[in-house]
């Protein structure tokens, strides 16, 4: 599919959902629809598709060993190891797993490569990817922590302690939250990225377009409700509140733009589990990742492989043996006195 394709056809989608949020809003016999019913299927949904991927991966047979080794295996007790690069413990693999889900090691040692004047390859490093990817995942894990505010009463004192820390800047009235602008300005370098460099435009596609654009507009409409476009806190949270505990109460006069919001984030929601977005629970199921480096000390083999008789040196003899004496072939044992007579 053509490179600008991909792009409109993702952009369009998120139009529209964005204008089907907004009608959901404008309308209000539509409130209950939007505000209700469309959030808890997009919790069904995520849920169940999130459980249905989480246990298709965990049944898919991994016969073999196959760790990611970047360093040094355990061998020898004089030869110095990889603990993280090449684990042979589970205290080395549950460490590989922190580092790597939480600081994203290997995109940081991750390197890349272009053809200059010569021509030649010369080859650099990744580290701002690695920067905005962090402050992508960080920044949206943070927002969705601050937003545990709407679920209960009274707000718990980890949320916050988590949006003093987000608005530590004290910039103006209400306090700008940190993470909102940094969801937005992340989501929008990888965007750009994508769009910029020829090889990762290359092979985008509408999949790898519409979650960036999803999220640009959550984070968009949400900056756009808390700065420019007040919308009554009160109702909101009970709204939220009436859903979390199957009491649903749709208040009057939320506005249209929280219900815009609201589809989007419902949308993200559904399309999480059919999304390259499963990475979140893919990377604890990735056999190259949890696994021990350990091939010299336990031999791995495969349980599923059916038995096979093997047709060893002796049995093979014995059953030429006579052919083999005719052939003038070395044999181990000789031929009996009877069958030497007739041969």
């Amino acid at each position: 599919m053509n490179v600008w394709i991909s792009l409109i056809v993702a952009a369009i989608a998120v139009t529209v959902l964005a204008a089907i949020g907004a009608i959901g809003g404008y309308v209000p016999q539509l409130h209950f629809l939007f505000g209700v019913a469309v959030p808890y299927a997009a919790i069904v949904i995520f849920l169940a598709g999130f459980i249905y991927r989480v246990v298709k991966w965990g049944r898919a047979p991994v016969p073999f060993a196959i760790p990611t080794t970047c360093g040094q295996q355990r061998s020898l007790s004089w030869i110095k190891d990889s603990k993280l690069e090449c684990p042979s413990t589970t205290a080395g693999v549950a460490g590989r797993m922190f580092f790597e889900v939480f600081c994203f090691r290997s995109l940081l040692r991750n390197s890349t490569s272009r053809v200059e004047d010569g021509p030649k390859i010369t080859y650099g490093s990744t580290q701002w990817l690695w920067f905005f990817a962090l402050v992508f995942h960080w920044s949206f894990l943070v927002v969705v922590l601050r937003h545990l505010r709407f679920f209960t009463e009274p707000v718990i004192g980890p949320v916050k302690l988590l949006e003093t820390l987000d608005g530590f800047l004290q910039v103006g009235l209400p306090v700008v939250m940190i993470s909102g602008f940094a969801l937005l300005g992340a989501a929008t370098y990888l965007f750009l990225r994508r769009l910029i460099l020829p090889n990762v435009r290359y092979i985008s596609l509408p999949n790898d377009y519409f979650p960036l654009f999803l999220i640009m507009g959550i984070a968009a409409s949400g900056i756009l409700m808390r700065y420019i476009f007040k919308v009554p806190i009160v109702d909101v949270k009970t709204l939220i509140m009436g859903i979390a505990t199957f009491q649903p109460v749709v208040p009057a006069g939320i506005g249209f733009l929280f219900y815009l919001h609201l589809f989007l984030v419902c949308s993200l929601i559904a399309y999480f589990p059919f999304s390259k977005l499963m990475h979140m629970g893919g990377v604890w199921m990735s056999p190259t990742r949890n696994m021990t480096c350990n091939t010299r000390e336990v031999r791995h083999i495969n349980p599923w492989n059916p038995k096979v008789h093997t047709h060893t040196y002796e049995e093979y003899e014995d059953e030429f043996r006579e052919k083999m004496v005719e052939a003038g072939l070395p044999v181990d044992k000789p031929l009996p006195e009877d069958a030497s007579d007739e041969a």
